[in-house]
């Protein structure tokens, strides 16, 4: 039988893919700021640095030369996207030819750390993106031009703007009502019951490791992840310490799953209904800055594992 592989272009994307990481997946944490600062979610952040590293890594495909620094083109990519993002959005009609107000992303109840202070919405993207580079990256102004496809003159002006937008001061939250087939997929996860896990599922639901991998189907994801949560994969050189637990909590107006191993988090997972069952599931074990942001602001133990398997520790 040949040994020879059965999908040779399949092969070489995954080379370049593994060559491209080597290069780029160290920038990932920072890219993941600028991101988080962009976007005032965590979710969308890591949503936006996933697209941003797919974009990048095509784009170098057709480059007639590589970036001359690979964190400021990097940077450069995910401005565009987002900029491109919110001109689409201006662009959606409004009903009955009602004016499209400026979008405005979610208010979230913490202010950004790493900021000179809180991006509100109140801030063109333009601006908010150019107070970001400058102030919370430290790019020089052609430097940030550059990043946002513009003149120094028009960052001068939109910094100027910007600076003079910002605030400190977000609403709290109230703590959403958690429906109860939340708390039954915790009752089932923390018994260890397959069966009623999967009741709980739509026949159409899909887990989802962002960026990772994609299970589709009540039967793949009680196979897949739930069976390799909750008793191990010995095979597969995953062998459980402790138990694995469920704890639902409260965070930034939505409720969410903390997966517990012993006495930290191991992973943070977003829940979607339909009715009064699960229709999706994202669970960010592999998303370490996500992971590090809510679990610090649940004050609660917890271990990154990396952006995929062979990084984790």
């Amino acid at each position: 039988m040949s040994t020879e592989s059965q999908d040779p272009l399949g092969d070489a994307v995954k080379a370049s893919w593994r060559r491209f990481l080597d290069t780029y997946e160290p920038l990932r944490p920072d890219l993941y700021r600028y991101c988080r600062q962009l976007t005032r979610s965590p979710w969308d952040a890591e949503d936006m640095a996933q697209e941003t590293m797919a974009r990048a890594f095509a784009s170098l495909g057709i480059m007639a030369e590589p970036p001359r620094s690979p964190r400021a083109w990097l940077f450069r990519v995910a401005s565009n996207l987002w900029l491109n993002r919110m001109r689409q959005a201006r662009e959606v009609p409004a009903p009955d030819g009602m004016e499209v107000p400026e979008p405005a992303t979610r208010a979230e109840p913490r202010a950004t750390r790493e900021a000179a202070g809180t991006l509100l919405s109140q801030l063109s993207p333009q601006e908010r993106a150019a107070v970001v580079l400058k102030d919370a990256f430290g790019m020089s102004l052609e430097e940030t031009a550059e990043a946002l496809s513009t003149t120094t003159g028009a960052i001068k002006a939109a910094l100027h703007r910007g600076r003079a937008k910002l605030v400190t001061q977000e609403p709290a939250e109230p703590a959403p009502v958690a429906p109860a087939v939340l708390d039954a997929f915790c009752d089932a996860f923390n018994a260890r019951d397959l069966d009623r896990l999967t009741a709980l599922l739509l026949d159409t639901a899909t887990l989802e490791y962002p960026g990772f991998k994609l299970e589709y189907g009540a039967r793949a994801v009680r196979d897949g992840s739930f069976q390799g949560t909750l008793f191990g994969c010995p095979e597969g050189g995953y062998v459980l310490v402790d138990p694995p637990r469920c704890e639902l909590r409260a965070h930034r107006g939505e409720s969410l799953f903390l997966w517990w191993s012993g006495e930290e988090v191991h992973a943070v997972v977003r829940v979607e209904l339909d009715g009064d069952r699960i229709a999706r599931l994202r669970n960010y074990y592999h998303a370490p800055e996500v992971l590090t942001e809510v679990c610090r602001e649940l004050d609660v133990p917890f271990r990154t594992h990396g952006y995929h398997p062979a990084a984790s520790p």
